[in-house]
Parts: C-alpha cells; structure tokens; sequence
C-alpha cells in the first residue's frame, strides 16, 4: 500500500511537468546567403497555430544535424515552408518576403 501511495506522488509531480512542459523546441534562425536572416518560431507555429511536430519533423526537416537547403524556388514549388504557406495553409511565400526575412 506505500509502495502505491509513493507511486502516486511520483506520478502526480511528474506527469503535469511534462503535460506543462515548453512544447516545440526553440527559436531557430536560418541565414541564407544573399538574403535577410529568418527567424523560425516554434512558439508560433506550434503552440499558436497548434501545428503537430509531426507535421514537418521529419517529413520536411530532420535534425539540425542533417538538415538540407531549400531555395526560394523549392519553397515556390511546395518543398520546405512553401509546404504550408502556400496561400491556402498559410500565407504565401511568393510576395512576402518581409514576413519571414527580417
């Protein structure tokens, strides 16, 4: 019976840490070459769009280990970003620049 009433307690401490914990990682930022440097919010994509990791880790990206590059032109055509922000998911990439370049 202690041996439950001790589990108990274990489970309550922990389970509203990980219910409670920060979901989507951290910011990251992309510097491509030739443009403005990007800023990638996991916050907003995540909590506030209530976008699942699942939707883009890792049918999109991989780790940041053995991410790939993706132009403009990829992006235009669906890959990456242009996956969701094609006007109908998200806002469109073509036009936008300054939404995501900063």
């Amino acid at each position: 019976m202690r041996n439950l009433i001790g589990l108990g307690l274990i489970l309550m401490l922990i389970v509203p840490a990980v219910a409670w914990g920060k979901i989507g990682g951290s910011d990251v930022t992309y510097r491509p070459k030739g443009a403005d440097a990007v800023l990638f919010s996991h916050d907003s994509h995540v909590v506030k769009s209530k976008t699942r990791c699942s939707a883009c880790h890792y049918k999109l990206y991989t780790t940041s280990g053995r991410s790939r590059t993706f132009t403009m032109a990829d992006m235009e055509k669906g890959q990456s970003c242009g996956a969701c922000h094609n006007g109908q998911k998200g806002f469109p990439i073509k036009g936008n620049c300054k939404k995501c370049h900063k």
